[in-house]
């Protein structure tokens, strides 16, 4: 499901999707020049999908980690219950409407695994006012958030999994500064893929 363009060598960085889930959120654009090529962090590849409806986004997201390439994901969405940036720590077991769990069987709570308290030290860091929050909202990135994690198979090898959250009214410059430090931190964290994994 990663970047179908052949290289013409290896590629042995692994790869960070980046998704705004909400389709009309113009803060996070993964093409900073004219070049036409997408920012990366250092020591890792970014790969940009665009946001859409929830359950098909769901799917999209859920194929790229089925690639072993693919190490980790940002989710980036805005919230109205803070003037700071949060990283959503975890997920209920809710459906897209909030009015039934979405799995029967599933656990009631997805605990994100991506490194929660070095993204917002980075972010602090960066001069971008920035908390972990344990609770939930009821929109499309608790429910992505939650789908995802629970669909992760177990074993040790867990992809970074976070969930950036900016005030509604930040403006796009400080959104686009925030998600290139979460990724930067997440990154910090990935090893090299192994030669037999990056070919």
């Amino acid at each position: 499901m990663l970047d179908p363009k052949a290289e013409a060598a290896p590629d042995y960085r692994p790869a960070l999707v980046i998704c705004a889930y909400d389709a009309d959120e113009a803060g996070w654009d993964p093409v900073e020049d004219l070049s036409g090529e997408p920012w990366n962090p250092t020591g890792a590849r970014t790969l940009a999908v665009a946001g859409g409806e929830p359950e098909a986004l769901a799917s999209i997201l859920s194929a790229h980690l089925d690639d072993r390439r693919c190490r980790g994901l940002l989710l980036v969405g805005r919230t109205r219950h803070s003037d700071a940036f949060r990283l959503q720590i975890r997920a209920e077991n809710r459906s897209l409407d909030g009015g039934r769990r979405l799995d029967s069987l599933g656990p009631g709570l997805a605990r994100a695994t991506a490194p929660v308290a070095e993204i917002v030290r980075a972010l602090n860091k960066a001069g971008l006012a920035a908390s972990a929050s344990s609770d939930s909202e009821d929109d499309a990135g608790s429910y992505l958030l939650y789908r995802i994690l629970s669909s992760l198979p177990d074993g040790p090898d867990t992809p970074a999994i976070g969930l950036l959250r900016a005030p509604e009214h930040e403006p796009d410059a400080a959104v686009q500064r925030a998600v290139k430090t979460a990724a930067q931190a997440m990154a910090s964290h990935l090893s090299p893929l192994p030669r037999s994994r990056a070919n």
